[in-house]
């Protein structure tokens, strides 16, 4: 069924989730999503693309400095972890007792959250 009333695209992932990334120059590294941005497709992960910030003096920087931050990256080259912390795909169940669709790890069958 089409999406009508919220048109941000759904992704496989969101926030706090631990996650693999299978491509690019951090690949086979592990972490924890920070942040998620759905409308542009892409997700910051703890650890992963950190590059050197230069900042303009401020009150916690009087000097002004060099910081290293975690940029964003693209959805598509991470891959969420299950319970044994393989690679998974996601697969969507609904679950009568709470009333609502939960995440399934396609590997083991184990609920997400």
């Amino acid at each position: 069924m089409p999406r009508t009333k919220n048109t941000q695209p759904k992704l496989h992932v969101k926030k706090g989730d631990t996650v693999r990334v299978i491509a690019g120059n951090a690949r086979g590294t592990s972490g924890r999503i920070l942040r998620v941005f759905p409308a542009k497709g892409r997700v910051v992960v703890e650890g992963v693309n950190v590059r050197k910030r230069h900042t303009k003096p401020n009150e916690a920087h009087p000097q002004g400095a060099i910081l290293e931050r975690e940029m964003p990256i693209h959805v598509s080259n991470v891959q969420p972890l299950d319970g044994n912390g393989a690679p998974t795909r996601i697969g969507r169940r609904y679950d009568t007792d709470k009333g609502l669709w939960v995440r399934v790890a396609r590997t083991t069958g184990a609920d997400l959250g």
